[in-house]
């Protein structure tokens, strides 16, 4: 979905472990601007829920029954206006994860993350924002350098950072070594403000939720 209006975001909770939903739950229903649209434990009926309840946001354990999140995070990227996911896992850089953040979810978090930072990553994934740790998103990057990519996705990246403007090429390629905003202010002499502008910018470009997939974008190009 879009960006939420100013009224209430709408949260489903896609989790086969029922203690943790319950917990994600009462978390979630202590934020007066939350609503809860509804909880599923699978992926299949999490994606039929979200088809009736069109939520904002989703929270999605990747480890499921019958169709587990990665499968069903690919089919809501496959919609023309998806909600923004969040996955829940255990392990904060495994290759789940990261197919997962490639694959297009906003962030991620660990299932023993502690209440106000839930509430905070759901409030930053509903206005377009993302939810990752800049050291676990240092490992992920880190892992990309080991993929080969398909020559499609190869000729796919090259065409969307030729839309890059030099500058946003520069950010993009030091996004893509794992630095943070404020390392890559340092370097190329610019302003935090230009940073995160060059960075909103370069998201929309090459189609990115996450610095993760902007990363994957700059490596299937060879850019980095």
């Amino acid at each position: 979905m879009n960006n939420p209006p100013s009224g209430r975001i709408r949260v489903v909770i896609i989790d086969d472990d029922a203690l943790v939903r319950t917990a994600l739950a009462m978390i979630l229903r202590d934020d007066a601007t939350i609503e809860l649209a509804g909880e599923a434990d699978d992926g299949q009926t999490g994606l039929d829920l979200i088809a009736r309840a069109a939520p904002d946001v989703v929270l999605m354990d990747i480890r499921m029954p019958r169709l587990d999140g990665l499968e069903a995070l690919a089919s809501l990227m496959g919609q023309a206006t998806p909600p923004k996911v969040i996955v829940l896992t255990t392990f904060d850089a495994d290759d789940h994860v990261l197919r997962a953040l490639r694959d297009g979810a906003s962030g991620f978090l660990l299932k023993h993350t502690p209440p106000a930072q839930i509430v905070e990553a759901v409030h930053k994934v509903a206005v377009g924002d993302h939810m990752l740790s800049p050291s676990v998103t240092a490992q992920l990057i880190a892992r990309l350098g080991h993929d080969n990519p398909e020559p499609q996705r190869v000729l796919d990246a090259q065409s969307l950072t030729q839309t890059l403007t030099d500058r946003e090429r520069e950010v993009a390629i030091a996004v893509g070594e794992g630095k943070v905003n404020a390392q890559i202010a340092d370097e190329l002499y610019l302003s935090m403000a230009t940073v995160k502008a060059h960075v909103s910018r370069i998201m929309v470009k090459l189609q990115a939720t996450n610095r993760v997939q902007i990363a994957n974008r700059i490596h299937d190009a060879g850019l980095h």
